[in-house]
């Protein structure tokens, strides 16, 4: 059973999100401030978490900034804020999805299953084939484990961000729209508005270039993006 942890300081929104949760099968641990957030990640064996942004004390971007130097776990951010550039933030500081509030309890619990689909796809036990290992100037990223390692070094990538360079990687010297590389990756629609794939891309970049030392990813402009071959 995965364990979901909930992080809110509005119990009612706690307590609704945990009913939907329960009633599909989910564990469901909360947390109502960034402190008890932080504690309870690194004590408790966590699967997700949907993560509010705006808390008393420490908020949800610290939270998420503390998680992403030692885990890859799914995160869901939730806020009140419908401003493109707080999504984009949300996005570039590491988290897998961003939802609106209010918001729809089925359409948050499907966004939950399709990561923690994704995130148990790769964490099962397989052998790795050689097709599924790819290296690319140093870096060796591994499709069945779904890590990346550089001489043996591990990158710490979200979910979304190994996919994206998975896709990219895989189709050397092919140029992805961004919303080509949304629909492959989110298996969702594209909207004309939606920054979330150059959110991601930007993190990655960001990761890439701190430990290769320069950025593999390139960028066509008024085409998208690619590896080079």
């Amino acid at each position: 059973m995965q364990n979901i942890l909930v992080v809110d300081d509005d119990l009612e929104i706690v307590r609704l999100i945990s009913i939907y949760l329960q009633n599909e099968g989910f564990q469901v641990t909360s947390a109502q401030n960034g402190k008890g957030a932080i504690d309870t990640i690194f004590q408790k064996e966590i699967d997700l978490v949907v993560l509010d942004i705006m808390m008393p004390g420490i908020d949800g971007m610290e939270v998420l900034r503390n998680l992403r130097e030692d885990y890859t776990l799914p995160v869901i951010m939730l806020s009140a804020k419908t401003e493109d550039i707080d999504k984009i933030k949300g996005l570039m500081t590491g988290a897998d999805d961003y939802m609106i509030k209010p918001f729809n309890p089925l359409e948050l619990v499907a966004r939950i299953k399709s990561l923690i689909r994704r995130s148990y796809r790769f964490k099962a036990p397989a052998e790795s084939s050689e097709k599924d290992v790819l290296n690319l100037d140093g870096l060796q990223i591994n499709k069945t484990a779904h890590h990346v390692t550089h001489k043996g070094f591990p990158i710490s990538l979200t979910v979304k961000e190994f996919d994206i360079l998975y896709l990219l990687a895989s189709h050397r010297g092919r140029v992805f729209a961004a919303e080509e590389i949304f629909k492959l990756v989110w298996k969702e629609n594209y909207f004309a508005s939606n920054n979330t794939v150059m959110a991601h891309i930007s993190n990655l970049r960001e990761k890439l270039e701190g430990t290769l030392g320069y950025n593999i990813i390139k960028t066509v402009w008024g085409v998208g993006y690619k590896i080079e071959e």
